[in-house]
């Protein structure tokens, strides 16, 4: 019976390390010889959106050291950006992107301040802000409140935000009582409330049906996210009007203790290749603003522009008031002054 024992005891232990995946190479994980492989992941599944473009280039950038591979999930490891913070807290992915909603939620109170409406006056502003000062204490405040969990290697654009919805905004008036898909907690949900508009909640991948439907009567997103999607082919989708009230950031993140045991040659290289990517993504997001909004208008949608100084005004107290909750004034302030520059 020993001797059975000891005859099955190696078989069992390459058996037991088959069902583990302790023989492979897991995510972020050094082989014997120094090679790492990263996963990066998105939630957005289309080929064509701007995420895939910019984590292409991350992986074209980084693979020129050849001790490093990228792999790149589109929506794989999960269409949620909640399984994604978690998958790279807790190692199932490398280097994922998020809003600041979903960050938030992480316990990270200030991130809250890239989230509120009409803080960014327009492109310009927003690259001002997050490529300089204050991009960098936000990077700095990720750190830290994440215990090295997190580590920013860029801001990443998601284009501006608009209404679109069953008619024009004529007026801020005109949005009264809308049954209105968008964040129904934290600031954003707060400022619409105070439009008049109500709040819904809608999963992404439900909102061509729901608009289709009129579940909802309304949403909010950028050209290439929502006319990818066919929501302006809906009746509750095709007017679109210009309130251009969210310049929204994304975080491209790393896990940074997986960062801290890279080499040195490593870490180079993922830090350019997350410069590349940065760069990339925002030319894609600006070129497909524009190519778009085209599509949409060629195929039925109604553009207008509207006066967005009541929408403006109306941001203002609120964003105060946040931002004196979650200690961020002083950020605050900087992003203003720095508004005035443009």
């Amino acid at each position: 019976m020993r001797k059975t024992l000891l005859t099955l005891l190696p078989i069992m232990v390459l058996l037991l390390l088959s069902l583990t995946g302790c023989g492979d190479r897991v995510a972020g994980g050094a082989e014997d010889n120094g090679d790492i492989k990263i996963i990066a992941a998105h939630n957005q599944t289309s080929p064509e959106n701007p995420y895939q473009y910019g984590m292409k280039e991350f992986e074209r950038v980084a693979e020129k050291n050849e001790s490093i591979e990228v792999e790149v999930h589109a929506g794989t490891l999960g269409t949620s950006e909640s399984e994604l913070v978690q998958k790279l807290k807790l190692g199932g992915a490398d280097v994922v992107l998020v809003s600041p909603g979903f960050m938030s939620k992480t316990g990270i109170k200030e991130i809250d301040l890239f989230a509120m409406p009409y803080v960014f006056k327009n492109y310009d502003h927003w690259e001002r802000v997050v490529d300089g000062k204050v991009g960098e204490r936000m990077a700095e405040i990720i750190n830290e409140k994440s215990d090295n969990d997190f580590k920013l290697l860029g801001y990443w654009s998601a284009g501006v935000r608009h209404y679109y919805g069953k008619k024009p905004l004529e007026s801020i008036e005109d949005i009264d009582g809308m049954k209105y898909r968008t964040q129904t907690s934290g600031v954003i949900a707060k400022y619409w409330e105070a439009t008049g508009a109500v709040p819904t909640s809608v999963a992404w991948g439900e909102l061509y049906q729901a608009l289709q439907q009129g579940v909802v009567d309304a949403s909010e997103n950028s050209y290439p996210y929502f006319v990818q999607q066919n929501h302006h082919k809906t009746e509750n989708g095709k007017y679109i009007t210009e309130t251009g009230h969210d310049y929204t950031t994304r975080f491209l993140l790393i896990n940074g203790n997986k960062f801290d045991s890279y080499t040195e040659a490593q870490q180079e290289a993922v830090l350019k290749a997350a410069k590349a990517s940065v760069e990339k993504e925002r030319e894609v997001v600006k070129k497909q603003e524009e190519e778009y909004k085209q599509k949409a208008i060629d195929e039925g949608a109604e553009v207008n522009q509207i006066d967005r100084e009541p929408f403006i005004e109306l941001a203002k107290p609120i964003q105060n008031e946040r931002a004196k909750e979650i200690g961020v004034m002083d950020l605050l302030k900087k992003i203003r002054e720095l508004k005035k520059e443009g």
